[in-house]
């Protein structure tokens, strides 16, 4: 892996990358999958951050929802 083309790899929880995915929907209507989930709370836990105060952060959404429609995921959704 070219380690000099990212500043730095988050770990998320699955989840919490459930958890956003489900907020997403419920919250925005946005039908994002698992890893956009992931991408999500990752932005999130940076926007957090004392030194992110103010700043724009920019999050790009990786995987679509329509997948998991029949799964666990979205099971509690109206």
């Amino acid at each position: 892996m070219n380690t000099k083309i990212y500043d730095s790899i988050a770990k998320v929880p699955n989840e919490a990358a459930f958890e956003t995915a489900r907020a997403m929907a419920e919250k925005e209507g946005i039908l994002a999958g698992i890893s956009s989930g992931a991408a999500v709370w990752s932005a999130l836990q940076l926007a957090k951050q004392p030194e992110n105060e103010g700043k724009l952060i920019v999050v790009l959404l990786p995987s679509y929802g329509e997948r998991y429609l029949s799964t666990p995921l979205f099971a509690d959704l109206a």
